[in-house]
């Protein structure tokens, strides 16, 4: 479970912004929107289940999502690393300031693994980790794990504390980990299981998933279940059945296009490569390709090529294993774009998915950004759920809750946002041409409107 991310200096966000995911005790709404936990050192009971983040475009919300994807990627590929001068690839500091690529990038989860808090923190350039810890807290005191920190006139980290409890100082694993990778990963490496629910979070429990226009979302796993027949493949037809598409089945059938007489005759006659080894490995096993069955006049069910079914189809058909799976598994999933190919009320019925207590019962998390204002007044998202990103006149992206605005009670908040009360919203004084078109400016016949006497 995720309690709290920060990060500084990535990308768009130069100074620390923060996303929490503590209920407020202020809201009492929407009780199934929150997650029951209580941990040390904490007087939050209710975690949120969600988070929605609104913006402008270039205006940081991907940014966020992608800082967190960052960490994990540094996390699980970083003990690979054997040369010392290799770039830590995954930091990419703000660009539009001075000196920044000096100054670390930083990160700091606040996290809930095997029921145990822990507070993971890396601070890093792209040629060295600069700060790393780990925190535990079995009560409500925390236990530091491990410390390192960079001393650059010593040229050497100093490591402590000196008698941690909870995880024994290893000094020679201390001395073996390079500047650029983690200790957290090479812990992992050196087969020290005290920090894996740590690193099992970021790994098994951590979904990211961009949704945009341009991205290719497979139908991989979710073909997968259904061609092993596991226990998600009859709620994925269940779902797809009631998703309004007219589908009737799903199955997955052999793809014809990869067991042709003329590939093989034209497989025959090249000389042997990778490529000819991978295509007649693929011929010898049979390919498989979604098939959805549609209802039909007369009752009857038909069943259609996968390449003639809508772009909306198919996301809704890879995104449906992937769905239940993160709540099955209690995943923390970061969605971009989550509204892409879908329409809206299908989007709101996802939602209503991952909140409702009786699907939800590994407490998933759902992080996703979205310009659709229609979610603000639709009853699924309470207002501590509601996150806005914006950007200052130097570039710099902002997060901030919608709490801070303090709506009132009775407030349109779908109002609110398109009219500027909340920021984050594009200023486009003079539109795209340069030349301001409002019509409420102009009379009919194009000349200026006397507004002093509309």
């Amino acid at each position: 479970m995720l309690l709290q991310f920060t990060v500084s200096n990535y990308r768009s966000f130069l100074t620390p912004q923060t996303l929490s995911m503590a209920a407020s005790a202020k809201d009492r709404s929407l009780p199934e929107n929150c997650i029951e936990c209580e941990l040390p050192g904490l007087t939050t009971r209710y975690w949120l289940k969600g988070a929605a983040i609104y913006g402008p475009n270039a205006s940081g919300k991907s940014t966020l999502l992608e800082a967190m994807q960052a960490l994990r990627k540094m996390v699980i590929s970083s003990a690979k690393n054997t040369d010392p001068k290799d770039p830590i690839e995954f930091i990419e500091p703000f660009a539009l300031g001075n000196g920044e690529n000096e100054v670390p990038t930083v990160f700091e989860v606040s996290l809930v693994a095997d029921d145990q808090r822990f507070v993971y923190t890396v601070a890093a350039t792209t040629e060295r980790v600069w700060h790393e810890s780990l925190r535990a807290y079995p009560t409500s005191s925390p236990q530091t794990w491990f410390r390192r920190d960079w001393e650059p006139s010593e040229k050497k980290y100093v490591w402590g504390p000196d008698r941690p409890k909870g995880f024994p100082r290893d000094e020679r694993l201390e001395k073996d980990t390079l500047s650029n990778v983690l200790y957290l990963s090479k812990n992992i490496a050196s087969n020290r299981t005290e920090v894996e629910p740590v690193f099992r979070w970021f790994k098994e429990r951590f979904t990211y998933l961009t949704l945009d226009a341009n991205s290719i979302l497979g139908a991989g796993f979710t073909g997968e279940q259904l061609r092993i027949q596991s226990p998600l493949s009859s709620r994925i037809v269940r779902m797809l059945q009631l998703a309004d598409l007219g589908i009737t089945d799903a199955k997955m059938v052999e793809d014809i296009s990869f067991n042709n007489k003329a590939l093989r005759e034209a497989l025959k006659g090249m000389p042997e490569g990778p490529f000819q080894a991978e295509m007649k490995k693929r011929l010898e096993s049979p390919q498989l390709r979604p098939q959805l069955s549609h209802r039909a006049v007369g009752e009857r069910s038909v069943p259609l090529p996968w390449e003639v079914e809508s772009t909306g189809t198919h996301r809704i058909f890879a995104l449906s294993g992937i769905w239940l799976n993160m709540l099955a598994d209690g995943d923390v999933a970061f969605i971009d774009e989550l509204e892409t190919s879908l329409h809206p009320l299908l989007v709101a019925e996802l939602l209503k998915l991952f909140f409702d207590s009786r699907e939800n019962k590994s407490r998933a998390q759902l992080i996703f950004t979205t310009h659709n204002p229609q979610l603000l007044d639709s009853s699924l998202l309470r207002r501590d759920q509601i996150w806005f990103t914006d950007k200052n006149a130097k570039g710099q992206g902002h997060l901030y809750p919608l709490t801070d605005y303090a709506p009132r009670n009775n407030e349109s908040l779908f109002r609110g946002y398109l009219s500027g009360r909340y920021g984050a919203i594009p200023f486009l004084p003079h539109g795209l041409t340069g030349v301001r078109n409002d019509i409420q400016q102009f009379r009919g016949d194009g000349q200026p409107a006397d507004t002093a006497h509309e």
